[in-house]
């Protein structure tokens, strides 16, 4: 059976603040509401819903102009990782979503999450990969990343 709350902050998987969501009892009473995330969805919790939501539109419009100020930064640009190769041109290892967040970061300035690189698994050949960045509020940039062996002494 599922209990019924309203979200007093953003949270993962659930919703955001200002909805009204479904969830399971214990996760309600043992987590959601002790931490202050949530409130029981009755009609006291229902008025403050109307408030919440326009607090949350009022964030999502400054995240939003935020976001898109951060994806014309960071669209377009070829991020370069040289790797080690051995004679046949394998590489040594792999470039991972860390590697790349590094490498954006000491290229533009722009801090990265790892949510929000989308890459499957890590890159294990030297070349060009193409990655879609995902911000808040739905606003994505896409890079590319080159993957280039080292130059041998």
């Amino acid at each position: 059976m599922a209990q019924k709350i309203l979200l007093l902050e953003d949270v993962e998987c659930v919703g955001r603040k200002g909805d009204i969501a479904s969830v399971k009892p214990g996760y309600a009473f043992n987590y959601l509401i002790p931490q202050g995330f949530a409130l029981v969805a009755n009609r006291t919790a229902l008025r403050r819903q109307a408030k919440l939501q326009e607090e949350r539109r009022i964030r999502g419009d400054e995240e939003r102009k935020e976001a898109l100020e951060l994806a014309s930064r960071l669209e377009g640009e070829t991020v370069e990782i040289e790797v080690k190769v051995d004679h046949e041109g394998h590489m040594y290892g792999s470039v991972s979503v860390l590697d790349i967040i590094r490498h954006v970061k000491l290229k533009t300035g722009i801090d990265l999450e790892k949510k929000m690189i989308s890459l499957k698994q890590p890159l294990k050949e030297v070349g060009i990969a193409d990655l879609t960045v995902r911000f808040k509020e739905g606003v994505t940039a896409q890079i590319h990343v080159k993957v280039y062996p080292k130059e041998e002494e």
